[in-house]
Order: C-alpha cells, then structure tokens, then sequence
C-alpha cells in the first residue's frame, strides 16, 4: 500500500500551491487529480485555430501573492487593451460612448453612484475579509438581499442596478437578491476595497503570456509523477494516527483542496461533524457563461472603441478586448451570468449565438453579427466544478457558518480560493490559502 506524508486532493493552483511549499520542505506529497488535465477551474485551450482561456485569466496590481508566484515562475504578462472609448447601454435602451471613468448616465445617477460607492468603501475598511462575521453589524447584513440593501440606500434605479451589477452578475455571478449585503462587502473588501472593484482598469489590469494556465502546469511539473489525474477521491478514513484516501493511499495527513460543494462527493468515514456537512450545505456556485467571439481584425478599434462595454440591461453584462498579445485577429470576451445565463441556456446553440451576436452589435456595431470564431465557456456542465466563479453562502450563512469551511477536521484539512480571504475567488486567493495550508502542516 503506498504511503506518503500528505495526499492532496484536486490539482487546482491551491492544492498545486500547498504541494509545492510541502515538498520543498522536505514532505512526501501525493496529487490526487479528478480530471484528466492539471488547473481546475484555469484552463488554456486552442478553440478553433484560436487560444482561449477559457477559466480565470485576470492579474490585477493587489494581488501580490498571485504576482510574486509569476515572477517566481518566470511568466510574463501584457496589458488588456484599453484605449478609446468605452460603451454603455442605459436603463433607457441608449447606447452610449464615453471616456474616463464616469459613464454617461443622469447627474442624479453619477451621484447616487458615487454616493454608494463611498458607503461601501467605508463598510469594506471595517472589515478582516478572511473573518469577515467579525465586522461590525456583520450578522444585520448578513439577514439582508444585497438588493435589499440597496433599496433601502437609495432612490435611483439605474444606480442600484449599476452597483447590484458590480458585486452579482459580474463577480458572484448570481441575482443580488439571492445573496446578502455582507456577502457584497466581502466581495468588494478581497479586492481591497469597492473602488477597486468597480475599476476594470485595475482589476482585470492584465493577462499572463501564454495563459494563466501555466501557473498551475508549471507547478505541476516540479512535483513530477507525485501528481496523478484521471484519480477522482471517492472515500477518506481518518483517525487520530492518519488517514487512507481511497482505500489505497495512507498518509499523516490529507488536503482537500476542492470547491466546498464537492467535498460531499467524498464519503467520509467517520462523518465529518454535523457542522461542516450542514455548512457547506448553505454554499453554492453561480452560474456563467464566458464567451469567446473572434474575428479577422480587432474593427472596434479601427472605430475608436476600446473594446470595453456593460450594461445592467443587457443578457451580455459586459464585455471587453481579449485579444492576445501574439495575434493580429481580435478577440472580444463577454459574460452572461445569473438568470441571463438561465435565459441563454434555455435556447438552442443557434438561437443562443444569434442573441450574443445581436447584444455585441448593440455594443459595437453591425461587424460584430460575422465572428471568425465563436466558443462558449460553460463551467456549470463541468462535472468537477459545476459552476463559477466561486461558491457562496446563501443569506445568513457567511456569519453562520462561514469560520466552519476552513476549520480542519482531525487530520484533513479544507481550502480554496472559494474560502480565501484577499483574492478570494482568484488564483492570488488560491496562492494564498495553499501557502496558508502548508505553513499549518509544517
């Protein structure tokens, strides 16, 4: 029977991450990889004569843990293309250019905007995001929808749609009524404030060389033949002296370093404490699909476009230039998330690509109805993640259960960047809580 120090579960940056620190330190790891690629939810492919990213690719200036692993690494990054104008489409159907950082919406609007945003700044200061049901007032947002919360802060529609669009369609991928306003001031304090959330420009700053795939591949290869995929965990035992995965792996310890929704899949023996199987009961992920439309040339650029565009009424949210920096074609990405996704899939893959194209022309022209190359990303049909970007909790589950999820249980311990504090649902979350896993090891 093989044995080791440490198995970890899922091939992800932060099982990759807590490996590596482990090995380094002289442990004997063992990988244990439920699909038959490394990465989880990063994945660079070749689509159609064209390289998608088709998983997280985003680097941004706070994620520090994220930048100092590339440099580590030795990949390099280019920036997203930015110049021109951006587009938005109003609460009135209008479509709008405009430059700079306030978008062309009523003055009432701009200011309920700013307003909101200043309020939000001043909640996400208040708090420690990896605790974050310790803030002030935590357990009164936490019983509240963020939309909710919105309507009680402010009169204007158009502003709490903008500002609902920022935290759910766009990052925890889910209708604002479905999550609560502390779950938004978390989302915005792991980027470090609202501000920075809210600035594409900073957050999705820029992109690796190649794909941010490589972090995850190239930490991989330093753990050579230790990581095996194809290799699903179905079962753990563990008593106090250790642990044996699978029936076939024994170790001291064990890392389940997997979306808090697929711990279940694992039976465990005994039962993990009632706590953490009701816990992770009240996680869930969202719902999105990234789309990937390609075509000869870049035009919106030849039209004084930057490639940027959002609107809160639209089924694609937002979209944006994702042309690499090594292709002369152009590359848009877009998203549609939550109950637009829900709409989306409910059409057949024709009458689907029809609406994406007919959002785009709205955006950016007539050009944009004849891609070269047109791909859907759809991480809610992946078995082994079923969702994006994250999981989270439902409302009044962060402050009731949220210290549960990266609790250890005897000699398992639990982490992703679904638990993550800063960066959390990122690969600089990632990073982070693999770093924080193997320190607790060693």
């Amino acid at each position: 029977m093989p044995t080791t120090d440490v198995v970890v579960v899922g091939a992800g940056v932060t099982g990759l991450t807590a490996a590596t620190r482990l090995r380094r330190a002289g442990q004997n790891v063992v990988v244990l990889e439920a699909r038959d690629r490394i990465g989880g939810r990063l994945w660079t492919d070749e689509v159609d004569g064209v390289r998608l990213e088709l998983g997280g690719q985003w680097v941004s200036p706070d994620q520090t843990a994220l930048l100092e692993t590339l440099d580590e690494l030795g990949l390099e990054t280019f920036a997203r293309y930015r110049e021109g104008e951006s587009v938005y489409v109003g609460r009135d159907g209008v479509r709008r250019t405009f430059a700079g950082a306030s978008f062309p919406v009523s003055a009432h609007t701009e200011s309920e905007v700013d307003r909101l945003t200043g309020i939000l700044d001043k909640l996400t200061a208040q708090m420690d995001p990896l605790h974050p049901w310790d803030m002030p007032g935590a357990a009164e947002l936490d019983r509240i929808s963020f939309s909710s919360w919105l309507e009680q802060q402010s009169d204007d529609p158009e502003a709490r749609d903008n500002i609902a669009l920022y935290i759910g369609p766009a990052m925890l991928t889910k209708p604002a009524h479905s999550f609560s306003a502390l779950s938004a001031v978390l989302m915005a304090a792991s980027a470090g404030s609202f501000t920075h959330l809210v600035d594409a420009d900073f957050i999705l700053d820029r992109r690796v060389k190649g794909g941010l795939q490589q972090v995850p591949l190239r930490l991989a290869e330093e753990l050579g033949d230790a990581v095996i995929t194809g290799t699903p965990v179905t079962s753990i035992e563990y008593t106090t002296e250790g642990v044996l995965v699978n029936g076939t792996w024994q170790a001291r310890r064990v890392i389940v370093a997997v979306p808090p929704t697929l711990v279940s899949r694992i039976q465990f023996t005994p039962n993990l404490p009632p706590v953490h199987m009701q816990a992770r009961q009240h996680t869930s992920f969202g719902i999105v699909i990234k789309l990937h439309i390609t075509y000869p040339t870049p035009f919106w650029r030849e039209d004084g476009l930057s490639g940027t565009a959002f609107s809160p009424y639209q089924v694609v949210h937002e979209a944006y230039d994702n042309t690499n920096h090594d292709d002369t074609r152009g590359t848009l990405v877009g998203f549609a998330s939550d109950e637009n996704a829900d709409a989306l899939l409910a059409l057949s893959p024709d009458e689907r690509k029809a609406r994406v194209l007919d959002v785009l022309a709205t955006y950016y022209g007539e050009k944009a109805l004849h891609p070269s190359a047109y791909y859907e990303s759809r991480w809610m049909a992946e078995e082994w993640t079923a969702g994006a970007y994250a999981v989270s909790f439902d409302i009044g589950g962060l402050t009731r259960y949220g210290a549960t999820l990266r609790q250890p249980v005897g000699p398992i311990s639990f982490g992703t960047s679904d638990v993550a504090g800063l960066g959390f649902q990122h690969v600089d979350g990632a990073i982070r809580i693999g770093r924080m896993l193997a320190e607790a090891l060693l």
